[in-house]
C-alpha cells in the first residue's frame, strides 16, 4: 500500500492562495470585526471571487468540484486568519451538502447554481431550543397538503441565519417516530422565514448566529430532499462530510496559537533569558506542536477517506473530537505562555481561546463524538477502513 503525505501541485497552490488571503484580507480586520460583532460581508464577497467558497459543488452546477481534502486545506488556512470569519465563509458547505446528496436535478440547478452565480448564502437548520444533541426531540413539523409542505416551528444557533438566501431545514413529518420521522427540505427565505434574534456570543463574534421561526411556511413538495422520513440519515451523511472541515478549522486555531506562543516566548525575557529557554515553556510549546500535527493528520485522513470512497464516520469523529479539544487546550496554554498579557485583548491569544470553545460544541459536541467513537470501536462495521 502506497502512502504519500505530500500535497499535489493544485493543493499547494490552493493552500498558498488561502494563506495569503487569510494574512492580507482576514487578519487585518479580524480584531475589529470580533470586537464589534461585524458580519464580514466584504470578506465573504472576496472569498467568493477567489473561489474559496462552495468548493465541493459539482462542475455541472457551476462549481469547482474540489475534493474534500482540498476543501479542508483551505478551511485550515482561513481559520488561521480568523475562525469566526472562516465559519461565515464555509457555512454554505453545511447547507449545500444535503442538496448535493439528495436533491433532484432541478433543485440542484436552482439552489446550488445560485451560490455559484452570486456570493449568496445558505444556512443549515437542525438544532432547536429543546433539540440539540438529541435530534429526536425536534418539534418543528412539516405537514403535506396537496402539492405543498407547510412548516411550523423554530430553529436556534443557525450560522448565517440572518443573512441566508435559502435554508436546509429539518422537520418532523412523522412526529411519533422519533429520529425516524425527520425529513429535510430546501426553504427559500422569501417563503416566510423570520429571523427572531441574533445571538451575542463569547467567541467567533464575526459570524452570525441566529434564531429562526417558521409559521405556516409553504414550500413546494419537490423541495423535499430525498425520501420522506429519511432526514436523520441525510443529516448524519452530511456531518460525515463536513466534520473534516471543522477539524481543519480547529487545526487552524491551534496553528495560530502555536505561532503566537513561539514568537512571544522568544521575545519575552524573564530571569535574564527569553522564556523560550525555560523548560516549563518548552514543554508546553512541544505539546502544542504535537497536537497541531496530530490534528492535521486526522483531518487529512478523514477527508482522504471520503475522496477515495471509504466510509469515514469513525475517523471524522476522531478528527473532530481530537482537534476541537486540542484547539481549546492549545489556546488555553497560549494564554498561559503570555502570562498576564494573555488575558488582555491587545494580544491575540485571548480571542483564540474564546473562538476555540465553539469547536467543541457545534457539528456534534465532543461528548457526542465520543459516543460515535465508542459505538464504532465496540462494534466496527465491515467497511470501516484502518490504515
Amino acid at each position: 500500500m502506497s502512502i504519500n503525505f505530500e500535497l499535489n501541485d493544485e493543493q499547494k497552490l490552493l493552500k498558498e492562495t488561502a494563506k495569503s488571503f487569510a494574512e492580507n484580507e482576514i487578519r487585518p480586520k479580524a480584531e475589529d470585526y470580533d470586537r464589534d460583532s461585524i458580519f464580514p460581508r466584504d470578506i465573504i464577497n472576496q472569498a467568493w471571487e477567489l473561489g474559496l467558497m462552495n468548493t465541493s459543488i459539482e462542475e455541472a452546477y457551476g462549481g469547482a468540484g474540489l475534493d474534500y481534502t482540498s476543501g479542508s486545506i483551505i478551511e485550515e488556512q482561513l481559520s488561521w486568519g480568523c475562525s469566526g470569519i472562516a465559519t461565515s465563509i464555509f457555512a454554505n458547505g453545511l447547507a449545500s451538502t444535503p442538496v448535493e446528496l439528495a436533491g433532484s436535478d432541478e433543485i440542484k440547478k436552482k439552489y446550488l447554481t445560485m451560490l455559484i452565480e452570486e456570493p449568496k448564502l445558505a444556512a443549515f437548520c437542525l438544532t432547536e431550543p429543546d433539540a440539540g444533541s438529541d435530534v429526536s426531540g425536534m418539534k418543528t413539523t412539516a405537514v403535506k397538503k396537496g402539492d405543498k409542505y407547510v412548516l411550523n416551528g423554530s430553529k436556534c444557533f443557525i450560522t448565517n441565519g440572518s443573512h441566508a438566501d435559502w435554508y436546509t431545514v429539518y422537520a418532523k413529518t412523522d412526529p411519533e417516530a422519533g429520529h425516524r420521522g425527520i425529513s429535510a427540505f430546501v426553504v427559500p427565505r422569501e417563503a416566510g422565514v423570520v429571523v427572531d434574534k441574533k445571538e451575542d456570543k463569547l467567541g467567533q463574534r464575526a459570524s452570525d448566529t441566529a434564531m429562526l421561526s417558521f409559521s405556516d411556511v409553504e414550500i413546494p413538495a419537490d423541495h423535499l430532499l430525498g425520501e420522506e422520513n429519511a432526514g436523520f440519515k441525510l443529516a448524519m451523511m452530511t456531518l460525515d462530510r463536513t466534520r473534516p472541515g471543522v477539524a481543519a478549522m480547529a487545526t487552524g486555531i491551534q496553528q495560530a496559537a502555536l505561532e503566537a506562543s513561539v514568537d512571544y516566548a522568544k521575545e519575552r525575557v524573564q530571569f535574564g533569558v527569553p522564556i523560550a529557554m525555560h523548560q516549563a515553556i518548552q514543554f508546553m510549546i512541544a505539546d502544542m506542536a504535537t497536537k497541531v500535527e496530530a490534528s492535521r493528520l486526522l483531518y487529512l485522513k478523514s477527508a482522504w477517506m471520503l475522496d477515495n470512497g471509504f466510509r469515514n464516520s469513525l475517523v471524522a469523529s476522531h478528527a473532530k473530537r481530537f482537534s476541537s479539544d486540542s484547539a481549546m487546550e492549545t489556546a488555553v496554554d497560549a494564554v498561559q505562555v503570555f502570562g498576564g498579557y494573555g488575558f488582555i485583548k491587545e494580544y491575540p491569544v485571548e480571542k483564540l481561546m474564546r473562538d476555540a470553545k465553539i469547536m467543541q460544541l457545534y457539528e456534534g459536541t465532543s461528548q457526542i463524538q465520543r459516543l460515535v467513537i465508542a459505538k464504532e470501536t465496540l462494534a466496527p462495521s465491515r467497511d470501516m477502513v484502518t490504515v
